[in-house]
């Protein structure tokens, strides 16, 4: 029984270590979100450019990317130029203002050019609490009918375009059009 007593707690930190261990080969943009296949949640808020109202139903019609920023986001600024590219060439992008001042969102869209159609200003983040945001920039792809099919978590660049969310878009761009 001593020799039990003893061995626990070489046994637990073995246990602890291995899960720390596997910890060390997650990839943090892969966070997991329970609402894949899921519809976004319902919100109504305000629209940052108008005073427009936006609720889910207006993110349906087409695939999208669903992109959360903030103009206090150092790797949205990296991500922004990016996002104004995939706009140009067609790419359905929808943002969402993440706990922010709405007259400095403002600001930014007409200094770094607007990607978005549309621009739902979640000043208090509720929507993004919603959603399971962790925080700027994050990205949710939504099929036409408004259900989410993607999350991925951190900065769009052109490779992760290309190698990730293309193809994934281009299904759903597929898909709607069948």
């Amino acid at each position: 029984m001593k020799r039990l007593i003893l061995l626990l707690p070489l046994a637990i930190f073995l246990a602890v270590a291995l899960f720390l261990y596997r910890g060390l080969f997650l990839d943090p943009s892969e966070l997991p979100s329970a609402l894949i296949d899921k519809p976004v949640p319902a919100f109504s808020l305000p629209a940052v450019l108008d005073d427009g109202v936006i609720t889910q139903d207006d993110l349906k019609g087409k695939p999208a990317l669903v992109n959360v920023w903030a103009t206090w986001c150092v790797s949205c600024r990296v991500e922004h130029p990016v996002l104004n590219k995939l706009a140009e060439r067609g790419v359905v992008i929808h943002g969402i203002n993440y706990k922010d001042d709405n007259a400095d969102a403002q600001k930014w869209l007409q200094e770094f050019h607007n990607p978005y159609q549309l621009n739902i200003n979640d000043e208090q983040g509720s929507l993004g609490l919603n959603l399971g945001v962790y925080g700027a920039p994050e990205t949710f792809l939504i099929d036409k009918d408004g259900i989410i099919r993607h999350k991925f978590v951190g900065v769009i660049d052109e490779r992760v375009w290309r190698e990730q969310l293309a193809p994934l878009y281009q299904g759903l761009v597929d898909e709607a059009e069948q």
